[in-house]
């Protein structure tokens, strides 16, 4: 295709410029590099500059994630280097996110603090996590497990909503398009006395499209949000925050065609009846004491999740799983300054318990409920004197279910008078089984495997960083070391599928690159490439593109009144698993696309704004899942209103 020439061209010069891995800037280039804050890298609670943390982390703003125009979150992150996203057809089936070529079970997911990932499976599906109005994105890039223990092989991606002082006043926005989609959202927000608040709610409803190739039965979803936020803070030195998030959604979904006898056989067919629901519940409460004119921290945070997925065929309930994690952390921080250098000495407990329950109707599944408990204990250290940052952390994990592990990492990074900046890290990681892996069951098609061990990591990276007066450009060298891998295997004589660990090591290795630049008031260019090689044993993993890249180029008017923004996402080729008609595992490409988004607003008045975008569009056809047919091209247009 002649335009996927152009556009490949396009993305070569990405990398002449070298793009994205750590830090980005999330305001634009050229501003005060305070105002790009995290708070995902320490456990200490404070906000740190980006800028000054040794790690590969990146910020995506608030204004970014408007200006791109996406109402899912799950898209906004394939701008970010090192990820790969895999959606299953359309927007609603379920979501994938790797980091660095780790499995999706492999990364930590966050929202306001909370861990989201579903219990019982042991990972989340971004299907239903849907863009707030004033929402951030923070993505921690490496082996997390030494400050948040399992699931943080690959990293942590934390989604932090707005304040009510960082978006005060009302704001409604409502959308309609292609394909019978409508989306709205409404927001509240201030600060009142001593009490900073905010509320919203979002839906995002669809009628979807075929997802069978050839198919006809359109593949619809609506998911329904709501969250709040409130922190009381009576007195410079205490402060208290609760948190509420509520997710519904309700999807059509098609099966496999698994019929030895059938021409469409291992390939998504029509499956009239077939729906799904995922239903989630979230709570955190943080008392936060500072004493010492600021400089001893101490925070206590209870949280809680409770996740319900439940699945349907045409002839009624068909299987479903419930899981609920209680989880306890103490925070306590000191921050001490001896001259130029300031260190900060962090020790944090996590107790924590995961619940899970699965709910097939069969005599063969247990339906009640399993535990496992884990207390995790963290030492952390850091230090930043002048251009150098350095720190380490050591977590020791008690599990009764698995063996006991203890994790780590150090990182240190130094920024000389030229405006660049070097950096490494080392660290470990380790990802329990999860319950499903354990002890699931699915119509005798797959058994869980109760002796499986966790899962081992180890890596390091080396990268480099160069700031000018308008522009930001860097690029990350990373390696990974899997052992233990959880895998689906199909032992004779039966071949019933269940997990074993691998004997054999998975590698990952590659190179992360950004650019930010900001040439002219008016103008904002976002760049990002990642290489990924990811193998186990020497083959190949599924889902894991070599090649992913992204250009983001924000315009406005003079005036400001006019904006708009153009998107370039490059995928490149990967494998994924098809079954023969024996039943047997094999390989089958997914050919590599190239998608275009236009995005633009109008601001009628200070308070009042039309906006539309337009995505896929040059129409391209393509899977991200072997099997799943994904939207074409798409036409969305609304208002936007603030007070």
């Amino acid at each position: 295709m002649t335009f996927r020439t152009i556009s490949l061209n396009a993305l070569a010069l990405c990398l002449a410029a070298p793009a994205h891995a750590a830090p980005e800037p999330a305001a634009p280039a050229g501003e005060a590099k305070g105002d790009t804050v995290v708070v995902t890298a320490s456990r200490s609670g404070e906000a740190q500059e980006a800028a000054e943390v040794p790690a590969s982390v990146t910020v995506i703003d608030a204004a970014a994630i408007e200006a791109r125009g996406t109402r899912v979150v799950s898209d906004v992150l394939r701008d970010v280097p090192g990820l790969a996203v895999n959606r299953a057809g359309t927007v609603g089936g379920f979501t994938q996110v790797r980091v660095r070529g780790s499995e999706s079970n492999h990364v930590l997911v966050l929202v306001d603090g909370i861990e989201v990932a579903d219990p019982f499976q042991g990972e989340f599906d971004f299907s239903t996590l849907s863009i707030d109005d004033g929402a951030r994105i923070e993505v921690l890039r490496g082996q997390q497990s030494a400050l948040y223990g399992s699931d943080a092989i690959g990293g942590v991606i934390q989604y932090v909503t707005a304040s009510g002082r960082d978006a005060p006043g009302l704001s409604a926005r409502a959308e309609g398009g292609s394909f019978g989609t409508f989306a709205g959202a409404a927001r509240a927000g201030g600060v009142s006395g001593t009490v900073d608040y905010a509320v919203s709610g979002s839906a995002y409803l669809t009628g979807g499209v075929p997802t069978a190739r050839g198919g006809a039965r359109t593949i619809g979803s609506d998911h329904y949000g709501a969250s709040a936020k409130a922190t009381w803070a009576p007195s410079d030195v205490f402060k208290l925050t609760g948190v509420a998030r509520y997710s519904n959604l309700a999807a059509d979904t098609n099966g496999t065609e698994f019929d030895p006898s059938s021409p469409r056989f291992g390939l998504v067919v029509d499956t009239p009846g077939a729906r799904f629901t995922n239903e989630a519940v979230y709570g955190l409460v943080r008392a936060e004491l500072a004493l010492a004119d600021g400089r001893w921290t101490n925070a206590l945070t209870g949280q809680f999740g409770a996740t319900e997925r439940d699945q349907y065929s045409a002839d009624g309930y068909d299987f479903g799983d419930r899981g609920q994690r209680y989880k306890g952390s103490f925070e306590s921080s000191f921050r001490a300054e001896t001259g130029a250098a300031t260190h900060r000495i962090t020790g944090a407990v996590d107790v924590e318990r995961e619940r899970f329950r699965n709910t097939t109707p069969s005599a063969f599944v247990f339906q009640g409920y399993r535990r496992t408990d884990n207390v995790g204990l963290v030492g952390q250290y850091e230090l930043t004197a002048g251009g150098l940052a350095l720190g380490g952390s050591v977590r020791r994990d008690w599990n009764t279910r698995f063996a006991d592990t203890t994790t780590w990492r150090a990182q240190g990074g130094y920024r000389l008078a030229a405006g660049t900046r070097v950096r490494a890290a080392y660290g470990t990681g380790v990802k329990n089984p999860t319950y499903y892996e354990l002890f699931g069951f699915s119509d005798g098609r797959y058994i869980g495997n109760p002796d499986l061990k966790p899962e081992k990591s180890k890596g390091w990276e080396a990268g480099v960083d160069q700031a000018f007066g308008w522009a930001t450009l860097g690029a990350t060298y990373f390696q990974s070391r899997l052992t233990d891998e959880i895998f689906v295997t199909y032992p004779a004589p039966a071949f019933v599928a269940s997990s074993a660990n691998r004997a054999t090591v998975s590698r990952q290795r590659g190179v992360e690159a950004f650019a930010s630049a900001r040439p002219v008031e008016q103008l904002r260019v976002d760049l990002a490439y990642t290489y990924t090689r990811s193998r186990e044993n020497g083959v190949q993993e599924v889902r894991r593109p070599r090649h992913v890249g992204s250009v983001n180029v924000t315009a406005l008017s003079r005036d400001e009144r006019f904006a708009g923004t153009l998107t370039v996402r490059y995928n490149g080729r990967q494998d994924d698993v098809v079954f023969d008609r024996q039943f047997q595992q094999g390989r089958v490409p997914l050919q590599e696309f190239v998608l275009v988004n236009l995005n633009a607003e109008l601001k009628l008045t200070p308070k009042l704004a039309l906006f539309g975008r337009v995505e896929n569009l040059f129409d391209e056809r393509y899977e991200e899942v072997f099997g799943y047919a994904t939207a074409g091209r798409g036409a969305y247009g609304g208002v936007r209103a603030r007070f």
